[in-house]
């Protein structure tokens, strides 16, 4: 096999996130901006700093779990932005990508999640009708063309998570043998999520014990 050239173009990073995610993070810190917004400019004593603690404590957490997630691929690496970290793995690194209950890479033996990647059991199971069905058409004696065009119909309807997880998988082995591909696992803490979220509660806490 040809190792590829160090000088080969790379090019800019797929990326992969959850828009149902992404809406209802949206929905969530305008939910949010309103309810507190609210206790700030219209309440009294304590609760005008009780509404700001909140709001401290749950835009962190909510922009987290629902905006913050991606996955980030290119030809030499896959980094992926989970709630609380950044987990950057080089192809060579990686020993697989695969979706069970969950998508998750291995690589070097520990396994990372990946946030932004949901596994829908309902929609594979629907994915799995679509290629039951043309199995059974392919039976029927259909023409070449027909079966052909049964198999494309059926596989664009694979699930969303096993289609992202097929694409990382190629990516990775792809680009196992790049020297640009070449290094260890490093993982980040996200403090700038961490801290405020911590600061919130921590002032929640004592606002309400001492309100």
């Amino acid at each position: 096999m040809t190792t590829p050239s160090p000088h080969e173009p790379v090019y800019a990073d797929r990326v992969y996130r959850s828009p149902m995610a992404v809406v209802t993070g949206v929905g969530l810190l305008a939910l949010i901006a309103w309810l507190c917004g609210d206790a700030v400019v219209r309440g009294e004593g304590s609760a005008r700093w009780v509404g700001l603690a909140i709001a401290l404590f749950a835009v962190p957490l909510t922009v987290a779990f629902t905006l913050r997630p991606a996955v980030f691929a290119n030809d030499d690496r896959m980094r992926v932005r989970n709630p609380f970290r950044v987990i950057e793995l080089p192809w060579a690194a990686v020993d697989a990508v695969r979706a069970g209950y969950s998508a998750e890479v291995l690589a070097e033996g520990s396994k990372y999640q990946l946030w932004s990647v949901p596994v829908s059991l309902r929609e594979r199971k629907k994915a799995g009708r679509k290629f039951s069905r043309r199995d059974a058409l392919s039976g029927k004696g259909l023409g070449q063309d027909d079966a052909a065009d049964a198999a494309a119909a059926a596989g664009s309807q694979r699930a969303a998570a096993d289609k992202v997880v097929d694409e990382l998988r190629e990516l990775a082995e792809r680009g196992a043998g790049r020297p640009t591909a070449q290094g260890s696992v490093t993982v980040k803490w996200a403090y700038e999520i961490i801290a405020p979220a911590v600061v919130g509660a921590v002032a929640l806490i004592v606002l309400l014990a001492t309100g």
